[in-house]
């Protein structure tokens, strides 16, 4: 994966400013409430919800077991169906296959299909470096794109923005890029699609390449899949002249029986939908019908790391649908900007870090974005165990990072000190005979020290356990039962010894 954004700070300083934005709060919790409240209800209705989302873990960790076969079998599904495949391992190789492909067209645009894939390697950015302009298709990724901005969720990108927000931007930006909203554009829905669809309406037939992601591959056939709310990603698909498509390694399904699991899971965990309105499918090319030349790209960019990892591969089961981030407290608070990354919330801060790496202070930070409360396992259509997997990256942090040096250096101090049992004693022993020159209370520097303040400090004993049981395990037993009576303690409260 590409570095993090461009001076992101790490994960609680970014917090720290997005908690104390009202209007961010404000729309984050009107819309992950209305989600998270409709996805609910679409899920009551399926009486075998907990066995469809058994068989979709199920499928999810064959398939990983077995990956490299099934992605042979795509790539000869593919070929034999007229399409090219190129492997791609890293965001940089990626971005040159699809920016290379695009030159041979002799074409300077390209439209996209909303695309976490390319999100993730930066693709945009890389093509207009290589003076080739990228429009987005999809409404809130155009709204992203037209603000400058950066996407916040996983399905609503521009979910931080309200309709008074949007009106005011397709005013001000949709001109620079195309077709100019209208002057009299109002903030209710329609209006605001209209002036969309007007806008891309231009690109699409114009347009000679697209760019796509996918949710799905289909290994027995090569099959791509798209699922979608709007029409334009099917318009992207169907009407330029080469289509290339970025997928992710772990997005291969062995058979179209197990893509059946999946078009259930997908809609009602994301859009709260029975079925998606748009489902898209293509192998290869077809002689006057779609694109005449198709280019899949395989992009592993971390993913083969992360399946390495036998706790943290369980990340490579999602499915892109979001509902971990409309039910986390962290994500409704803080923002989808903060985790610095395409992949926010409780899924990015568990995908992130793995396919990254957890060399740089944003990406070490992610894995301590979440209280652990656990929602996001209970609402995942996958079963994917985040607060286990947030775990275990925690402790990688503690272990591989470059952060934390001073908790690496007590817990190694301590650990050298538990394994020697003489300095241990000898280092109670003098804790004992300084207590009266210790402070009541810990003075720690910023943040902390609203914690400490309020918080004596325990007393020191004026003999550790092992000098007191030394002194008494000799006496007769009615004598050590004798004042305090029998499992008496051996200090009085304040830490006085008996």
């Amino acid at each position: 994966m590409n570095t993090a954004y461009l001076g992101m700070p790490t994960f609680p300083r970014a917090a720290a400013g997005s908690v104390r934005d009202t209007r961010l709060r404000a729309n984050l919790t009107h819309a992950t409430h209305t989600i998270r409240d409709k996805r609910a209800a679409a899920v009551a209705e399926i009486d075998d919800w907990a066995r469809l989302r058994q068989a979709g873990k199920d499928i999810k960790d064959r398939t990983l077991r077995h990956l490299d076969h099934y992605l042979l079998q795509t790539e000869r599904a593919v070929t034999a169906a007229g399409g090219q495949v190129h492997w791609a391992a890293d965001a940089d190789e990626a971005n040159r296959i699809v920016a290379d492909l695009v030159r041979a067209t002799g074409e300077r645009e390209v439209v996209k299909v909303k695309s976490m894939a390319t999100q993730e390697i930066g693709l945009n950015e890389a093509l207009a470096a290589e003076g080739v302009a990228a429009y987005e298709t999809d409404l809130a990724e155009l709204i992203v794109q037209l603000g400058e901005d950066l996407p916040s969720h996983i399905l609503v990108p521009a979910i931080h923005r309200n309709r008074g927000e949007i009106r005011d931007l397709f005013r001000e930006a949709m001109g620079r890029w195309g077709r100019p909203a209208p002057d009299t554009l109002t903030d209710r829905p329609s209006d605001l699609a209209e002036a969309a669809r007007l806008h891309l309406r231009e690109k699409f037939l114009r347009a000679k390449v697209a760019v796509s992601g996918a949710n799905f591959l289909v290994a027995e056939t090569g099959t791509v899949v798209v699922v979608e709310s709007e029409g334009n990603g099917r318009m992207c698909l169907t009407l330029p002249e080469t289509l290339i498509s970025v997928v992710g390694i772990e997005k291969v399904v062995p058979t179209w029986q197990d893509l059946e699991v999946f078009l259930q899971l997908l809609p009602r965990s994301s859009t709260a939908e029975r079925m998606n309105p748009y489902t898209s499918m293509w192998a290869g090319v077809a002689e006057g019908d779609g694109p005449r030349a198709f280019h899949l790209v395989l992009l592993d960019n971390g993913r083969t790391a992360t399946l390495a990892d036998q706790v943290g591969r369980q990340a490579l089961r999602c499915i892109r649908c979001s509902a971990c981030l409309n039910v986390c407290p962290v994500y409704e608070r803080a923002g989808g900007h903060a985790y610095g990354s395409p992949y926010p919330g409780p899924i990015g801060a568990i995908l992130t870090p793995q396919l990254r790496g957890l060399q740089s202070d944003v990406d070490a930070s992610l894995p301590y974005a979440s209280s652990l409360c656990g929602a996001c396992y209970e609402v995942c259509p996958v079963a994917i165990d985040i607060p286990e997997v947030l775990v275990h990256l925690r402790e990688r942090v503690a272990e591989e990072a470059a952060g934390h040096r001073r908790e690496r250096a007590g817990v190694r101090a301590a650990t050298w000190l538990l394994d020697h049992p003489a300095a241990y004693a000898a280092a109670l022993r003098a804790g004992a005979r300084t207590r009266r020159l210790q402070p009541e209370r810990l003075r720690l520097p910023g943040a902390a020290g609203s914690w400490s303040a309020s918080r004596d400090l325990p007393r020191m004993p004026a003999a550790s356990f092992r000098d007191w049981w030394r002194a008494h395990r000799a006496r007769p037993r009615d004598a050590r039962h004798g004042e305090g009576g029998p499992g008496a303690p051996p200090f009085r409260e304040g830490g006085e010894a008996r």
